[in-house]
């Protein structure tokens, strides 16, 4: 199964969240999917990371090597589509990126990401609860 992954999910697995183990589980044997615009939001999320002394840059290194390990299908968004959606939820195209891309491929959203959840939820978009 198609399971779309937010970037949120993605962070908690790279760090070592506490939500790491649960989210693996859920994950396991499935097609994680999702826009394209993930790497740079990866990136966007470390050095936000940087600013609150969370992460070192030794640390977003090795980071990004776990993250480049991770089996992910990226998707062109349908952004006409994305913006109809970030509309009418009130919402980043960023994050109606990944609405659109569930919409489209029928399939779950994993998020951490309580704005993107409660979004998915009005549109109803199926979530995956970690």
């Amino acid at each position: 199964m198609d399971v779309v992954i937010d970037t949120s999910a993605l962070i908690a697995v790279i760090v070592g969240e506490p939500e790491r183990n649960k989210i693996v589980e859920l994950t396991a044997g499935n097609t994680l999917i999702g826009p394209g615009s993930i790497p740079w939001e990866i990136g966007n999320a470390f050095s936000a990371m940087f600013k609150q002394s969370r992460l070192t840059l030794d640390e977003a290194r090795k980071g990004l090597v776990i993250f480049e390990s991770i089996p992910l299908r990226y998707i062109n968004p349908d952004v006409v589509n994305a913006l109809k959606i970030s509309k009418q939820v009130n919402m980043y195209a960023y994050d109606a990126y990944f609405l659109d891309c569930a919409i489209r491929h029928k399939a779950p959203l994993l998020t951490l990401d309580r704005k993107l959840k409660k979004a998915a939820q009005n549109i109803k978009v199926e979530i995956i609860e970690v």
